[in-house]
């Protein structure tokens, strides 16, 4: 029977059942978060959980950990405001945030916590802000409360580039709601002046309503609407004409031929159009900018690489200190399963460190007295003591940030289509109106001026403003339901045509983690290194352990599956210990630099190098080594001796990281369509060709070996020679680790697989939420699809402002149809945009 966690819900593990309690907790930190909820009288949580139903269950994310550097005074300078009257505000990233119910909790900080005056989260970006005086409690103490209530705090890096970024977003939006019920209001004002034409309507009444909606429409102009004259004032003062110049000239136009016959009492008016044009204008400028903003919002994400804290040597012992508050010369910590918090050189220990986040490469890079670590690498293996070199944007790492950053604002090489024709747009425009008015003044002044005005509205470029973003927006939507997240529209632009394709290997090409891809010799040995490597901490120890388990489990369900069979007798007879007896370990013994050893079940077991295990007197095939190398894979040999010290088998695995099963289909469509395929990774040469000659490639489109800063000079290389070619292509980067980032950036386009690291995210155009390399032909196909989208948008657009003018040049538009055709053509658009098949 089935026992759930009184927290979480999920299922308790066995081993964590306690028979006879009315409480049952999965793991400590659900028994840490439900023993506060309880001792503060926050049971009401639950039942909130319940009624909203709204994220599936999860368990509680409890550290542990004291939060003693949120009071350190470079802490408090950096990510604290405070004022002389006591009062302090901060705002902080917590984890686990998924529910309505989390809100509710946080939010309850000040009734658990005396001293904290009010707690406000953001569910959607799980930040919180606090405030608190600081006289009554320390940070600390309220962080280690947000930990036992199961939310881990962590400081935000709130730059004011980034408030001033939001402060836009807010205007903007305030902009949109104010036009919209300016507008909503002058459409009514518009019905009843309708309804006047039909039945009848007393002069002074139609006046007022005139009137009326005039000074609403001059508020809309003046107020939400100024951007696109002040886009416009400012395109004439640099001379370089853009969008808002023509929009501008339309719905001026639009407004004073309207004033003019109100101020008049003669003629139509025409406010109803111009007010809603402005507000769907303001809201493609808005769906454009957010998209922006997403991707510069995006790069905090890149400053979570290195840890906040760091165990700095005081010379009585160690103790955790801000990273910031670290220089150059300071001893500090790095215990096992834990990130180096700078660069440094080792000063006591030895250990492993995953360098992958720097180099790509799969295999960890061993360290010792004397040897470098770099900010942002973890420690897989034993405590080390580094002093400190550099730090923060000095580090290694550091310096990548600042590259991913500037790359990733850099100014988009492709201007929008729109923007490109816009100044020919505005001067054939207006060029036409003058003839129209002078061909039309032969009739009178009044219907040169009526006609004139006629084009102007009718030509204003409404749609085609809206054309590219609205085509943008839906292709995006429907590019995410398909798990491909972009952000923006220039990327699929620079997508829709073949181009060079760089690959990152490991990770993107490959599975990214180490695995047993070759076994040769006794399968029987198979249980027994799974449980020796269960007590060994070397880098290779996970992926035998998995392959062990794994087949004793297939094992298991063949057995069971063929009682009778003698394929089941077969097996029992060769690891029926395995299945059905627990495996005995003792004497487990590491050797650096050669392997581990210990009794399994009273037999002697050693694993590693196949040079130590040589000297144990095993006689290992040489076709055994011949074939693990082919593969470019690390051999780690297996020998078993009895009590007597006989050997009693031998075997060999293969480890590395397999090639995505769906690469090769994948690399074969791209090449057949025209991309220019090419490898760049971190990892050593021989295994990188070793790929590209499985996926079909040529040996001299691969490159190893390649630190982050040769793949970010390699990319940009690649586009200057493409800058310099007469038809220029796109250069795309695909990439999932943090070693990819600056070449992400970099490129035309960048393309985050999944399981990407933070920074790749942060830096790439767009992700691919599934995991292979499949996302990416249905990407570049979407793209090609969302291109054709906008063209023939632009091409409806164009052809509606051809044929308005065409009529207003020749009398049969007059002003009032024309104010009604122009929202027509951008209601067309609209409706194309959203009914394109782009990404299925």
């Amino acid at each position: 029977m089935e026992v759930s966690c009184t927290h979480c819900s999920l299922p308790v593990p066995r081993g964590l059942i306690e028979e006879g309690a009315n409480e049952q907790f999965c793991c400590a930190g659900c028994r840490t978060v439900y023993e506060t909820l309880q001792g503060a009288g926050l049971q009401r949580f639950y039942e909130l959980s319940e009624q909203t139903n709204d994220a599936p269950p999860r368990q509680a994310s409890t550290s542990g950990r004291g939060f003693t550097e949120f009071d350190h005074e470079d802490f408090l300078a950096r990510y604290v405001d405070s004022n002389e009257e006591g009062f302090s505000q901060a705002t902080l990233y917590l984890e686990g945030v998924h529910c309505a119910a989390c809100v509710w909790l946080v939010e309850k900080l000040p009734t658990i916590v005396p001293g904290v005056l009010e707690a406000r989260l953001d569910i959607g970006r799980a930040i919180v802000t606090l405030s608190w005086r600081t006289d009554q409690v320390a940070l600390s103490v309220i962080a280690r409360t947000l930990d036992r209530l199961g939310y881990p705090p962590h400081p935000l890096q709130d730059g004011e580039e980034q408030q001033q970024r939001r402060k836009e977003a807010r205007a903007a939006l305030l902009r949109i709601g104010v036009a919209g019920a300016l507008a909503g209001n002058v459409m009514g004002i518009a019905f009843a002046l309708y309804g006047g034409y039909l039945q009848g309507m007393e002069q002074n009444l139609r006046d007022f309503f005139r009137w009326s909606a005039m000074l609403l429409t001059l508020v809309s102009l003046l107020w939400p609407g100024r951007v696109f004259f002040r886009g416009a004032w400012a395109s004439l003062r640099t001379r370089t004409p853009h969008m808002d110049l023509p929009i501008a000239i339309g719905i001026g136009a639009g407004f004073f031929g309207g004033a003019w016959h109100t101020i008049t009492g003669t003629g139509e008016v025409y406010f109803e159009s111009v007010a809603v044009l402005v507000f769907l204008l303001l809201v493609g400028r808005h769906v454009q900018s957010k998209q922006q903003r997403r991707a510069y919002e995006a790069m905090e994400l890149l400053h979570a690489l290195t840890p906040g804290t760091a165990r700095r040597n005081t010379g009585s012992g160690f103790e955790e200190v801000p990273i910031l508050s670290l220089q150059k010369g300071d001893q500090v910590e790095v215990r096992g399963a834990e990130t180096a918090p700078a660069d440094g050189t080792v000063v006591e220990g030895e250990s492993s460190f995953d360098m992958a986040v720097l180099s790509g490469e799969t295999r960890p890079i061993a360290v010792q007295q004397g040897g470098r670590v770099f900010a942002g690498t973890l420690n897989l293996g034993a405590r080390v003591v580094l002093e400190v070199d550099s730090t923060g944007a000095d580090s290694r790492v550091g310096r990548l940030l600042q590259l991913v950053e500037q790359h990733a604002k850099r100014p988009a090489a492709i201007v929008r289509v729109a923007d490109r024709i816009s100044g020919v747009f505005t001067v054939v425009v207006l060029l036409l109106a003058a003839i129209t008015g002078l061909w039309w003044s032969q009739s009178g002044p009044d219907q040169a001026l009526e006609n004139a005005i006629a084009l102007l509205i009718v030509a204003c470029p409404c749609a085609l403003g809206l054309a590219t973003p609205l085509a943008v927006v839906a292709a995006v939507g429907r590019a995410a339901r398909s798990g491909i997240l972009v952000k923006g529209g220039d990327a699929l632009e620079r997508l829709a045509s073949p181009g060079i394709l760089v690959l990152d290997k490991t990770g993107t090409l490959t599975q990214g983690a180490v695995s047993v891809v070759q076994w040769h010799g006794e399968s029987k040995l198979q249980a027994a290194v799974a449980a020796l490597e269960e007590h060994a901490s070397h880098p290779f120890a996970g992926a035998l352990v998995e392959f062990g388990q794994s087949q004793a489990a297939a094992l298991e369900s063949a057995a069971v599956a063929e009682p009778q069979s003698s394929y089941t007798t077969s097996i029992s007879t060769a690891s029926g210990a395995a299945l059905t007896h627990p495996i005995q370990v003792e004497d487990v013994e590491a050797i650096p630099g050669k392997g581990v050893r210990g009794k399994v079940n009273g037999q002697l077991l050693c694993i590693g190098a196949p040079a130590w295990i040589a000297e144990q007197g095993a006689d290992l095939p040489p076709e055994w080594i011949t074939q693990v190398l082919d593969r470019a894979l690390s051999p780690v040999a297996i020998l078993q001796t009895d009590s007597r010290g006989q050997i009693t088998a031998i075997a060999m695995a293969g480890i590395g990281d397999a090639i995505q099963p769906d690469a090769p289909r994948v690399v074969a469509e791209l090449q057949e369509v025209g991309w220019q395929l090419q490898i760049m990774s971190g990892d050593h040469p021989q295994v990188v060709a070793a790929v590209a000659a499985k996926l079909g490639m040529e040996k001299e489109h691969s490159h190893g070996g390649l630190s982050p800063e040769q793949k970010l000079a390699a990319i940009e290389e690649l586009r200057a020679q493409q800058s310099q070619a007469s038809h220029s292509l796109p250069v795309l980067m695909v990439g999932d680790g943090w070693n990819d980032a600056a070449a992400l950036a970099a490129a035309d386009v960048g393309i985050a697989v999944h399981g990407s690291a933070e920074a790749s995210l942060a830096a790439a155009d767009v992700f691919l939420s599934a995991p292979g390399l499949g996302g990416v032909a249905g990407l570049l196909e979407g793209a090609k699809r969302t291109v054709r989208v906008i063209r023939r948008n632009l091409a409806v657009s164009l052809a509606y402002n051809g044929i308005g003018v065409a009529l207003a040049m020749t009398g049969v538009l007059n002003p009032l149809l024309a104010a009604v055709l122009m929202p027509v053509s951008s209601l067309t658009v609209v409706s194309v945009a959203w009914r394109s098949r782009t990404f299925t």
